[in-house]
């Protein structure tokens, strides 16, 4: 088996959310059924992402993992030789032995060594067409998926992952992105998709003032759908705002993990505060109450993307993730696991 690591983006508008649902367009359903597709695997394979996010909500900076066996990247290979017009009699398989060292760039991966240090001995027949590299391969399967998937979901790199790397425990943190207008004439209609409309003026000051209230480690259970067995004890890095040249508001929220709805009713409470509904200190007074609050409303899901998920260095990946798994008490130092 091998690892592989996959950067993507989705306009969400169109996904019943990311995770696979029978009968449901979703973002993982795609990109597994279009890997399945390029690859001619009897069954798609299963992708783990670094935040499962909700219908509606999209991703500019997504993170997944996928493991597939080695000998999937075949497909590739046979796709490679038909447009080189090898002849099937003439065409290598990815498993035949090819007279290189061991390292060699044209060595199919992976590169098992002889003790002479070599893969084979044997020479290439006349005319064949060498399997792909691994870089190669990975470049070919990058531009099948842009080929096969449809234009709001789009994978922008794809490599080998580094040792321990897990996309949803290796992760140190999370960025979103909220984007709202209270123009008094509405969304601009090119941003309809991506920008939330408020039909109230929103104080800048106000936001941040009630931003502060909600910084640190908390149990955020009153912006939180609770779920059996899951903590909502959370670390919130960042909550800023500011206001952008064309007049639209933008928060960056960033965390060590997210529990369900948390950035839409963390969002929709600073609106409330930052319109003169309720006072700035509202947000902060229901967070210390750590129980669901009704006069907390989830703001609307197209306002909201995942703009980044930071990792640690290779050499420290397998350690988080084996920390992150561990589901913490209030004041423990590992993270927590991310509940999406």
């Amino acid at each position: 088996m091998i690892r592989l690591r996959l950067d993507l983006g989705y306009d969400g508008t169109d996904f019943s959310g990311w995770a696979r649902q029978p009968g449901l367009r979703t973002v993982q359903g795609e990109i597994e059924q279009a890997l399945g597709r390029i690859l001619r695997l009897a069954e798609p394979p299963a992708l783990t992402v670094a935040g499962r996010t909700d219908a509606g909500v999209h991703a500019r900076g997504q993170v997944a993992h996928v493991d597939l066996p080695v000998e999937a990247f075949s497909a590739l290979d046979r796709n490679h030789r038909r447009s080189a017009g090898a002849e099937p009699a003439a065409a290598l398989s990815a498993t035949d032995p090819v007279a290189f060292p061991a390292g060699h760039p044209s060595v199919p991966f992976p590169a098992a060594d002889s003790a002479a240090g070599f893969l084979a001995v044997e020479p290439v027949a006349a005319g064949a067409v060498l399997p792909l590299d691994v870089d190669e391969r990975l470049a070919a399967l990058l531009r099948r998926l842009a080929g096969v998937l449809d234009s709001d979901v789009r994978v922008h790199r794809v490599c080998v992952a580094s040792e321990g790397f897990d996309a949803r425990f290796s992760a140190l943190s999370r960025r979103y992105a909220y984007r709202v207008s209270d123009a008094a004439g509405g969304v601009d209609p090119l941003r309809r998709r991506e920008v939330v409309w408020h039909n109230r003026p929103l104080d800048l000051d106000a936001l941040n003032a009630a931003a502060a209230h909600l910084l640190g480690e908390h149990d955020f259970a009153a912006f939180c759908k609770k779920r059996e067995g899951a903590t909502t004890i959370r670390r919130l890095q960042r909550l800023d705002w500011v206001r952008e040249d064309d007049g639209v508001l933008v928060a960056t929220v960033v965390a060590d993990a997210f529990c369900h709805s948390m950035v839409r009713s963390l969002v929709g409470s600073l609106l409330s505060a930052a319109d003169g509904r309720r006072p700035v200190e509202w947000p902060g007074q229901v967070l210390g109450r750590a129980v669901r609050d009704s006069g907390v409303h989830v703001a609307p899901a197209h306002g909201l993307c995942l703009e980044e998920v930071s990792y640690p260095p290779d050499t420290e990946l397998a350690a988080r993730a084996l920390a992150t798994r561990r589901v913490r008490t209030l004041g423990d130092d590992p993270p927590a696991v991310d509940e999406p």
